[in-house]
């Protein structure tokens, strides 16, 4: 994920952590300081960090039970709203996608049940006060937990009761259906949040109501997409004629092109053909805007990481590729030489061509 670094592997995952976590830290450190002091900044840190690591035990949970059903979990996330297990795949058949977003709340109850049994407990007169600095930090992060797994079995998309909702609607629809069903009632319960967020005046519910919707609305375009694509292989959807660059090519050469194309992303290609890599116009413009000298090689602000795949790859497998953020995915010829790449772009123009 963009604006993401990595602290580490952990059980044969990658764990990062987005950028924008630290500025939750600095917002609930400030917050505490203003009304409590260096003491009160100090607890409600550790707080937020014993919470997210009941977070990443959650996603550890959907990830470990993946593995069981032979489905890799390249990295795990934290997010300021929570955390994201990327799968390599969704599982095939529903009742593995059930059992899979089952692991995730299953994990928060197992956590609840564990600080109880050390003494943890939070009458539910008091829930109300849960923000409070009379109540423990055991009994927090203990009702936090319980409360995490409650909500997370909600009915809706992108929420693992969600996942839930449209395994089972799998069973008797198919996956497309099923999922905008499942998005349509996670949208509904985003705009009931957000209402609820602005009339009560509270900026958290408000930022979780927006991811709501937008993960939602992204989860059934991608399914769809991917339905609609299946029977489709790469030949079918690269593009073959293109402006390629030179690894000697400079930034103004790379400039020069971008004046006199319509292309937003470049192959640099050696001699004999081979890629080296994607020079892409947002890269370009940073870097001119950054005063780098023009007569510098292109190569230097060059993505080298570009997925290749075949001619009768199928575009599932493409549609990986650049949901790893990759600019563009290169198809090869059985030599390995470049003879055509695709972007998002021109897949949804076929799909727009072939009427899908």
């Amino acid at each position: 994920m963009a604006w993401s670094f990595a602290l580490g592997r952990l059980l044969g995952s990658e764990l990062r952590v987005h950028v924008t976590f630290f500025l939750l830290l600095a917002w609930v450190g400030f917050a505490a300081y203003s009304s409590g002091g260096w003491p009160a900044a100090i607890e409600n840190l550790i707080f937020v960090l014993a919470l997210f690591a009941c977070v990443v035990a959650h996603e550890f949970g959907h990830a470990l039970m993946a593995r069981r059903f032979g489905i890799k979990t390249p990295d795990i996330t934290l997010l300021p709203i929570g955390g994201l297990a990327r799968l390599e795949r969704m599982p095939e058949k529903p009742m593995q996608e059930v059992w899979v977003a089952l692991a995730g709340p299953a994990v928060n109850v197992a956590i609840w049940l564990v600080l109880v049994a050390f003494g943890a407990g939070m009458p539910f007169e008091t829930i109300s006060q849960i923000e409070s600095a009379n109540i423990g930090m055991l009994d927090r992060l203990a009702y936090i937990n319980l409360l995490l797994a409650a909500f997370n079995m909600i009915p809706a998309f992108p929420m693992d009761g969600g996942r839930v909702f449209r395994a089972l609607l799998c069973l008797r629809l198919d996956r497309v259906t099923a999922t905008r069903i499942a998005a349509l009632s996670g949208q509904m319960l985003a705009v009931g949040l957000g209402f609820y967020g602005l009339s009560s005046g509270n900026p958290i519910l408000v930022v979780i109501a927006v991811f709501v919707f937008f993960a939602a609305n992204a989860e059934s375009q991608d399914v769809a997409l991917r339905s609609a694509t299946r029977h489709v292989l790469a030949r079918d959807a690269m593009i073959t004629e293109f402006h390629a660059l030179s690894p000697q090519d400079t930034l103004n050469t790379a400039a020069q092109a971008v004046i006199h194309t319509t292309q937003h992303e470049f192959p640099v290609l050696d001699d004999k053909g081979h890629l080296q890599g994607f020079v892409t116009r947002d890269h370009l413009f940073k870097a001119l805007a950054g005063d780098q000298p023009r007569s510098e090689p292109a190569v230097s602000i060059m993505e080298r990481n570009i997925p290749q795949v075949g001619l009768t790859a199928g575009l599932a497998k493409v549609l990986d590729g650049l949901h790893k953020g990759a600019p563009a995915v290169a198809v090869i010829n059985r030599t390995g030489l470049m003879i055509g790449y695709i972007t998002r772009e021109n897949i949804g123009e076929l799909m727009v061509i072939r009427g899908r």
